[in-house]
C-alpha cells in the first residue's frame, strides 16, 4: 500500500511540476520581468454592443474591449454633441461595461449615427438602419414570440413529417436518394449556421475575443459530444431492426433543434434591434425553408415502426427550440449567446449527417453510386433555393 501511494504522489507531482513552472513564469512576467512586456503603444478600443431607443432616451451599451483602462467623455448623435449620464461610471478596465443614457427625442424608423468618444479624442460609432422602441418584456410579448417560433419551427417541420408514408412506401433506390437528400439538406444548415456566426461575430463581436475561433471550437466541441452520445444510443439500439432508425431520427431532431435554437435567437435578436419587419412573406419564407427539416426526420424514421405519438415527439424536439430561441433572442440577446449557440447547433448538425452517411455505407457498402450523389446534391440546391425566400 506504501509503494502504490507513493507512486500516486510521484504521479501526480510529475503532472504539476510543468504546470508549476509555467504559472511562474506568467507571474514573473506580469510582475518583475514586465518591462519586457512594454513595447510598442498599446491604443484604447471599445466596442458599442447595443443601442436602444427607450421613451425619450438613447441607451447605448459600450464595452471597454482594449488592452488599457479608458474615460468616455462624449457622446453624440449623428455628430452632434449631447448631454449624456454615464452608469455606473466613465472609467472602464479592461472588459467591463457601461451604460450610456443620451436625452433626445429619436424618430421612429429614422437612421440614426451613434458616437462615444474617449479622453484622448479617440472616437467610436455605431450605425442603426431604422430607431425602434426597445422591447418591454411581459406576457403579451412572449406570447407574440412564441406565436412566430411556432410558425417558423414547429408547424413547417410538422408539415415535413407528413411526408413520412410516402417515403414508407418507394423503393430501396429511391428510399437511399431521400436519405441522401438528408444528408445535402443537414449540411446546407451547418455551412448556414456556421456563415450565420461568422456574420455576428464580425458585425457585433470585438476582434479581441476572437469570434471566429470560437465558433470553429465550440462547433467542433459539440460534433464531438454529440458524435460520442450518437454512438452510444444507436450501439444500444442494434438488438432491434426498427430501433436504429428511430435512434437515428432522434440524433436528427436533436440537431435540427439545436439549430432551431440559434435560429429562434436570430429572429427574436432581429425583432428587439428593429433590424427586420416580419411580414407574411417573410413567414411564409421560413416556413418553405425549414419544412425541408421534417423531410430530414422522416427519411430514417421510415424504416421504423415507431407510432405516431413519438414521431409527432420528434417534431417537437426539432421545431420547438425555435420559441425558446426567440425568448432568449428578444429578452436577452447578447452576441456571445448568439455564436455559442449557432456553433452548437452547426455541430450537431454535421455530427448527424456524418451518422447517416455511416448508416447508408453500412447497409449499401459503397457512397458513389447515383441515387445518393443526386440525393446529396438535390438537398443542398433545395436548401439554397427555399433560403433565397428568406
Amino acid at each position: 500500500m506504501e509503494e502504490i501511494k507513493a507512486s500516486k504522489i510521484r504521479l501526480i507531482a510529475s503532472g504539476l511540476i510543468p504546470f508549476a513552472f509555467l504559472v511562474v513564469m506568467i507571474l514573473y512576467l506580469l510582475g518583475p520581468g514586465s518591462d519586457l512586456l512594454q513595447f510598442g503603444v498599446a491604443l484604447p478600443e471599445i466596442t458599442i454592443e447595443k443601442v436602444e431607443f427607450v421613451d425619450s432616451e438613447i441607451h447605448v451599451t459600450v464595452r471597454n474591449t482594449g488592452p488599457i483602462s479608458v474615460v468616455i467623455v462624449m457622446a453624440d448623435v449623428n455628430d452632434r454633441i449631447q448631454p449624456a449620464a454615464i452608469e455606473p461610471h466613465k472609467s472602464l478596465e479592461r472588459f467591463e461595461t457601461a451604460l450610456v443614457r443620451i436625452p433626445f427625442a429619436w424618430n421612429h424608423a429614422e437612421p440614426y449615427t451613434i458616437g462615444i468618444t474617449l479622453d484622448d479624442g479617440v472616437r467610436f460609432e455605431k450605425f442603426i438602419e431604422a430607431a425602434t422602441p426597445a422591447l418591454k418584456s411581459d406576457s403579451e410579448l412572449a406570447g407574440f414570440f412564441a406565436i412566430i417560433g411556432t410558425y417558423v419551427g414547429i408547424i413547417p417541420v410538422m408539415i415535413g413529417l407528413l411526408w413520412l408514408p410516402f417515403i414508407k412506401r418507394i423503393g430501396k433506390n429511391k428510399y437511399n436518394f431521400f436519405l441522401a437528400l438528408t444528408v445535402g439538406l443537414l449540411f446546407f444548415l451547418g455551412i448556414d449556421a456556421m456563415l450565420e456566426g461568422f456574420e455576428v461575430s464580425k458585425e457585433n463581436l470585438s476582434a479581441n475575443f476572437n469570434g471566429e475561433l470560437l465558433i470553429i471550437t465550440v462547433a467542433l466541441l459539440s460534433f464531438l459530444g454529440l458524435y460520442y452520445t450518437a454512438e452510444k444510443l444507436t450501439s444500444r439500439a442494434t438488438l432491434s431492426a426498427s430501433s436504429k432508425p428511430f435512434a437515428i431520427g432522434l440524433m436528427i431532431a436533436i440537431g435540427i433543434g439545436l439549430h432551431n435554437l440559434g435560429e429562434g435567437l436570430a429572429i427574436g435578436a432581429a425583432i428587439g434591434l428593429g433590424q427586420v419587419a416580419l411580414s407574411t412573406f417573410l413567414i411564409v419564407g421560413f416556413a418553405l425553408h425549414n419544412t425541408t427539416e421534417g423531410i430530414a426526420i422522416a427519411s430514417p424514421v421510415a424504416k421504423s415502426k415507431s407510432p405516431v405519438l413519438k414521431i409527432v415527439l420528434l417534431g417537437l424536439i426539432a421545431g420547438a427550440p425555435t420559441i425558446l430561441g426567440t425568448w432568449i433572442g428578444g429578452f436577452f440577446y447578447s452576441p456571445f449567446t448568439a455564436i455559442i449557440f449557432l456553433a452548437i447547433g452547426a455541430g450537431a448538425i454535421f455530427q448527424v449527417a456524418l451518422v447517416i452517411l455511416k448508416w447508408i455505407y453500412q447497409s449499401e457498402q459503397k457512397l458513389v453510386q447515383t441515387s445518393i450523389i443526386s440525393g446529396i446534391g438535390s438537398g443542398m440546391l433545395i436548401m439554397y433555393l427555399t433560403s433565397i425566400l428568406v
